[in-house]
């Protein structure tokens, strides 16, 4: 059930049932020479509205931009300041919990988004905390590829050659949900994340030539992105079932 396709009736009849909303959230970045810019915002999107569909949950439209400004070195990428990004989050939360909701189950495409989501979890918290009330709103983050299943799964189908960035599994999950934008390139032996990480855009670039870290995409296939997206699906609609019932 996707919260884009319904009309406000139909949300209000289904917080009279339920009071969870499933929230995708990924990245505009790029993803080496053969991954989709999309990538990110695409594989949470795929995988919350199956996780949606698996147990009736009401699934928000994605946000597709995040924290992406170590990607802005690479032509098509888009990011938000972490302050924009907490900005925009802190007011989605707000609004789901206007409307009722009482958990919200994020589900994340991007890395560099993580500290971010926390951050704004722990602002609504304090907003709460500091009039003296209780938060209306229970928050859960789940990136897509965390599950133990999902990580057993990369690692008998990649090993260390799914690398950490342009990865070989997020590739294969957007080559079997659209399979005629599956992009084929020459690519030399990608590096090894460095052992001092990161810092800017232009940083990133010196280090990572091509876009990725560590990753072999050539590995992905359509095939094991669908193994991929029911391993995901499986663990994530499992633990929305647990979430929606804690205390």
């Amino acid at each position: 059930m996707q919260l884009a396709f319904c009309t406000w009736p139909e949300v209000e009849a289904y917080l009279g049932r339920a009071q969870g909303i499933i929230l995708p959230i990924g990245s505009t970045e790029q993803h080496g020479p053969t991954g989709l810019i999309g990538t990110d915002a695409l594989c949470a999107e795929l995988v919350a509205n199956a996780v949606g569909e698996a147990t009736g949950a009401l699934v928000a439209p994605v946000l597709p931009i995040g924290m992406a400004q170590h990607h802005m070195a690479f032509a098509g990428s888009l990011t938000l300041r972490p302050t924009t990004l907490l900005a925009v989050l802190v007011d989605v939360l707000r609004s789901f919990a206007r409307h009722g909701f009482t958990r919200c189950f994020v589900i994340n495409g991007h890395g560099g988004n993580m500290a971010t989501i926390m951050t704004a979890f722990s602002e609504l918290h304090a907003e709460a905390s500091l009039a003296g009330g209780a938060s209306p709103l229970r928050c859960r983050l789940r990136n897509w590829w965390s599950p133990q299943a999902v990580m057993a799964l990369q690692q008998e189908l990649f090993g260390a050659r799914d690398g950490s960035h342009a990865t070989a599994s997020e590739i294969a999950l957007t080559q079997h949900a659209w399979p005629d934008s599956i992009k084929r390139a020459a690519l030399e032996p990608a590096q090894a994340p460095s052992g001092s990480g990161f810092t800017d855009a232009a940083d990133f670039r010196a280090r990572y030539a091509d876009g990725r870290i560590g990753s072999d995409p050539s590995l992905a296939s359509p095939e094991r992105g669908a193994r991929l997206q029911a391993a995901a699906v499986a663990a994530l609609a499992e633990e929305y079932r647990a979430f929606v019932e804690e205390a």
